[in-house]
């Protein structure tokens, strides 16, 4: 049997699989609801606004289209498990839901003239139950299909449009209420997280984290319609970090390490404002948590430590021969250490990917700058908490200026900095170097 067609076999199984699964699932959760003697709805408020639009009938039912062709685009046996786990998952998940808190849409459709979309919405009738309603899994199943259609080279601009409209038409086909929306969203982030595509891969890293990012603005959305339905309009100021975190999300999708400091390390007012609830949490974190307080030398004229505070300068003396490499992109510099020393901010994103190139050119600087250092020069490298990022940039740095093998440099590194963190998914880019 050639490659090719057991390739095809695979999909197909795939395809046989989720499909019976989905079947099984949500026909006799449709029958269960069906026969209860009442089914609740939950309806916010501000649905009374959202327009009856027939034509959207079409991106509509594309889901179902979609949902067979997704797994002929798959490239590779993980990208093809990954995505059977994940659609197997939401159903599920979605089928117990369903069961446990009943819901039924609420909303009487119009007439509609046109033919070809009243029997659109007849065809749909007899196939589309109006009780498995939240969590929905045209929603669910959408962004999972967007883990997919996403890695295409062709199309992938047309097929995000289709799955936006295919979003808001769960809407304004009077298909869905908005909690089955949001908790559609929840669902699909979840099974992005249980289930992350090639995760001992550093180059993966950011789109595993961006999606603690999109989940937690997902539930911040969910937490302000509810407290706006059931105690005014103050609870929608939640809305707020739930759009703060869809931002960083984006940030860590795109690897953008300067969304909040400038190449000279600083925030605008206008970023401090926004990112304000972001920033508060760092500098909670960095003022309880962090060990490593005082900066550790490792190896001659090169510290490594956590952002100093005013305490730490008192000891660690910094002047115009202080070279200071500063790593992290969510909390500003010391005034004090940037007026005093020479500073460099050179951002790596908390728990994310190191990029090989830009960090093979900060190991080649920092490298550079400790051959010219002046006699009473010294190096401090830091990130926020001192833990990973100035971690592995000293480790890569020792490795460098002593031409030592890598297990070697990071042996140096543990015995000065015992709160040392190298996760997993950083030992096979520590070995590209």
């Amino acid at each position: 049997m050639d490659e090719k067609r057991l390739k095809i076999q695979q999909k197909l199984y795939a395809l046989l699989l989720c499909s019976v699964v989905f079947t099984v699932v949500y026909n006799y959760t449709a029958w269960h609801i069906s026969a209860l003697p009442e089914v609740p709805s939950f309806v916010f408020d501000f649905e009374k606004y959202i327009p009856f639009i027939p034509w959207t009938i079409i991106p509509y039912m594309t889901s179902g289209l979609f949902f067979y062709l997704v797994f002929f685009l798959c490239t590779n046996k993980e990208q093809l498990k990954v995505l059977t786990q994940r659609m197997l998952f939401v159903t599920i998940i979605a089928g117990i839901s369903f069961l446990l808190f009943p819901l039924k849409f609420s909303l009487q459709k119009p007439d509609i003239e046109n033919f070809i979309l009243r029997y659109s919405f007849q065809f749909l009738k007899t196939f589309d139950s109006p009780f498995n309603q939240a969590p929905s899994l045209h929603i669910s199943y959408a962004l999972i299909f967007w883990s997919v259609f996403r890695t295409l080279q062709k199309g992938r601009t047309f097929l995000l449009l289709l799955l936006i409209l295919l979003g808001f038409s769960t809407l304004t086909t009077y298909q869905h209420h908005g909690i089955d929306i949001i908790t559609g969203a929840i669902l699909s982030h979840i099974s992005f997280i249980i289930f992350p595509y090639r995760k001992k891969d550093f180059q993966y890293r950011n789109f595993y984290v961006a999606n603690f990012y999109f989940l937690s603005a997902w539930m911040f959305i969910l937490a302000a319609l509810l407290l706006n339905q059931f105690s005014g309009q103050p609870g929608l100021i939640l809305l707020w970090p739930a759009l703060m975190n869809f931002c960083i999300g984006y940030h860590y999708q795109k690897d953008n390490t300067y969304f909040l400091k400038d190449r000279n390390g600083n925030i605008s007012w206008i970023k401090k404002i926004f990112y304000f609830p972001y920033l508060l949490m760092y500098r909670i974190f960095w003022r309880l948590l962090r060990k490593n307080k005082t900066p550790v030398e490792p190896v001659s004229r090169i510290y490594i430590s956590s952002k100093p505070d005013q305490e730490t300068l008192k000891y660690f003396k910094a002047d115009k021969n202080t070279f200071v490499y500063d790593l992290s992109p969510e909390i500003e510099e010391n005034l004090l250490l940037k007026e005093q020393a020479n500073y460099f901010f050179r951002p790596i994103l908390d728990i994310g990917t190191f990029d090989l190139e830009r960090t093979q050119s900060l190991i080649t600087e920092i490298s550079r700058t400790h051959r010219h250092l002046p006699e009473d020069g010294k190096i401090l490298i830091h990130c926020t908490m001192g833990f990973t990022r100035s971690s592995v940039i000293g480790i890569l740095v020792i490795k460098n200026i002593l031409s030592l093998p890598l297990e070697e440099a990071i042996t140096i590194m543990k015995t000065s900095n015992k709160h040392i963190i190298i996760h997993s998914y950083l030992q096979d880019f520590l070995k590209k170097f």
